[in-house]
């Protein structure tokens, strides 16, 4: 009777129809530097999966705690459906073996679509899922019941990400921790919604049930929240050996060297809201990608541009581990 209310029986035969329930890899904790991977383009503007295997390295290099893909930040709207698949297969093959998690992002724009991005997951086996909300929802609803469809078909850690999805529809408390109680493997959670604080504390207040709160955002509060007892972030991938520093120094009760490198870090998380395509720039600067190219924009940075990047950038390269 509980599925008949969570779901349509339309929801119900898509989920039963796709493969075999997997359970999640033991032994890889939830906790720590999550890291949003990038997308490397080609200069013709296809995906580069050569590149994208090669972030993979970079990630394991810098120490990070999981790598998730594909996200707001990954530019996942502008992939096709065969560029998300195929990023898929080259991820889990190439992540296979490694110490961090990897994280696959399932989320479509319905139901339907979204289940078919999880079945593909299921196929390559990653140790985790995440999820943006619907963008064809039209209540807090049509959210529920897009969760419990994907909560259904696999029995994965699966990350329920609170932004993204419709506008105008914040996924309620409530909500994440009534589906949290009813699949367990739901208990993972990215907020990102305002207020964030106030959120994450009310979700935490719902422990075990939500099992690991990450924020994101760029870390931007990730001191405050790890002060607060939450379980990690998810940023973008061009910093990710000093994002993996700071958490070292944290949680080794040294936060007066974790408060100096934030301090740093937060110079170029500001300079890419101030000069778009800081974050590019330092991917190729760095030799994970080969070029600065983004569908999401056109990126052609001034020669003063470049000067300031590197000015701030400079400050980093102490806590550079690769």
């Amino acid at each position: 009777m509980r599925m008949a209310t969570a779901l349509t029986r339309r929801d119900w035969l898509s989920a039963m129809a796709l493969a075999p329930l997997a359970n999640a890899t033991p032994g890889k904790p939830m906790r720590g530097i999550f890291i949003i991977m990038a997308t490397p383009f080609t200069e013709s503007g296809a995906v580069d999966y050569e590149d994208l295997e090669r972030e993979v390295d970079f990630l394991v290099r810098c120490g990070v705690h999981g790598m998730v893909w594909p996200q707001l930040a990954s530019e996942y709207a502008s992939l096709s459906r065969e560029e998300r698949m195929r990023g898929m297969e080259v991820l889990a093959k190439a992540s296979r073996g490694k110490a961090p998690v990897l994280v696959l992002g399932v989320q479509g724009a319905n139901v339907e679509a979204a289940l078919e991005y999880l079945k593909k997951a299921e196929d390559v086996e990653p140790d985790a899922l995440i999820a943006i909300p619907p963008t064809d929802a039209r209540s807090a609803d049509d959210f529920r019941r897009y969760y419990a469809a994907l909560a259904n078909s696999t029995k994965r850690p699966l990350f329920i990400q609170t932004t993204g999805g419709a506008k105008g529809i914040t996924p309620p408390v409530e909500m994440i921790t009534g589906l949290a109680k009813e699949f367990p493997h739901l208990g993972y959670v990215k907020e990102e919604a305002d207020p964030v604080i106030d959120r994450m504390l009310a979700l935490a207040n719902a422990r075990p049930l939500v099992k690991s709160l990450f924020s994101g955002a760029a870390g931007k509060g990730m001191l405050y929240e790890w002060r607060l007892g939450m379980d990690g972030t998810m940023p973008g991938a061009p910093f990710s050996d000093v994002y993996v520093r700071i958490w070292d120094a944290w949680h080794a009760n040294d936060r007066e060297q974790a408060r100096a490198i934030f301090s740093r870090l937060l110079l170029m998380i500001n300079l890419d809201t101030v000069i778009p395509g800081t974050r590019q720039y330092i991917m190729k600067r760095r030799g994970i990608f080969k070029t600065t190219l983004s569908r999401r924009q056109n990126i052609k940075l001034s020669a003063k541009a470049v000067e300031e990047i590197e000015f701030c950038f400079e400050g980093l390269k102490p806590y550079l581990k690769v």
